[in-house]
């Protein structure tokens, strides 16, 4: 069973966690079902990209990207080479290692 480790992300996952979840679970679904709260406005249906996660390792492990992701992940905050919406990635056998954005296009996350 594949592990997903969550970098510390200072609203969502202050401490960051270690996540384990079956082989071809969906990225976005391990994590909320984890309590790790990411945003899905599109209620996970590649509608969106406030799901955008950055893979900072095994990015080569997980299922390609469609073209209707690669188009909305042009609008994403923080885009790199290896960003993926949390919600279209199927884990695969390795572990990965993710980073939360701090920002989506929905809103700021800001301390009030």
């Amino acid at each position: 069973m594949p592990q997903i480790i969550v970098l510390p992300h200072p609203q969502l996952c202050p401490e960051g966690t270690v996540i384990d979840a079956p082989e071809g679970k969906s990225l976005c679904e391990a994590l909320v079902e984890n309590d790790v709260e990411i945003e899905h406005a599109c209620e996970m249906s590649c509608a969106c990209t406030t799901c955008h996660v950055v893979v900072r390792e095994g990015f080569k492990s997980l299922n390609e990207s469609t073209d209707d992701e690669e188009d909305l992940l042009d609008a994403a905050w923080g885009l790199e080479a290896t960003s993926r919406l949390s919600c279209q990635v199927k884990l695969g056998k390795q572990d990965i290692t993710i980073e939360i954005p701090k920002y989506t296009i929905n809103h700021a996350r800001e301390n009030h």
